[in-house]
């Protein structure tokens, strides 16, 4: 089980394959989720102090483009825990103002994951 730092709120050991998302949502963080994790609203931003996985879905990598933000931070929701991870989460909805982060994330990568290499699909553009 691969240890997750939290940034703020502590460390857990997390199931190898778990959403990120519901990772950091397990240590008590509000991490925003405000499409219910489907790479649409840049709410589960997220930054790597250690562990950041290279692959990333096509619909983070789009999703990110499209809002010139690629290298910035990456989407807590279509990231799998499968390392050691340190991360600090960027939007939690305390400090946003919201109700709630958002819908329920389910618990495996929506829309269903197309993993790639970043630099492979910024050779396709």
């Amino acid at each position: 089980m691969p240890l997750l730092d939290v940034e703020g709120f502590g460390t857990i050991d997390a199931d190898d394959g778990t959403r990120l998302v519901n990772a950091v949502r397990a240590t008590g963080a509000d991490i925003g989720h405000r499409c219910g994790g489907q790479a649409k609203c840049t709410t589960c931003r997220v930054t790597f102090s250690e562990g950041e996985p290279g692959p990333m879905t096509r619909a983070e990598y789009d999703k990110l483009a499209q809002t010139n933000a690629l290298g910035d931070y990456r989407l807590a929701c279509q990231i799998r825990v499968d390392r050691p991870m340190t991360v600090t989460p960027l939007m939690l909805a305390e400090e946003m103002g919201w109700d709630n982060p958002g819908p329920e994330p389910a618990a495996d990568v929506e829309p269903e994951a197309q993993w790639h290499e970043r630099e492979a699909l910024a050779s396709e553009e």
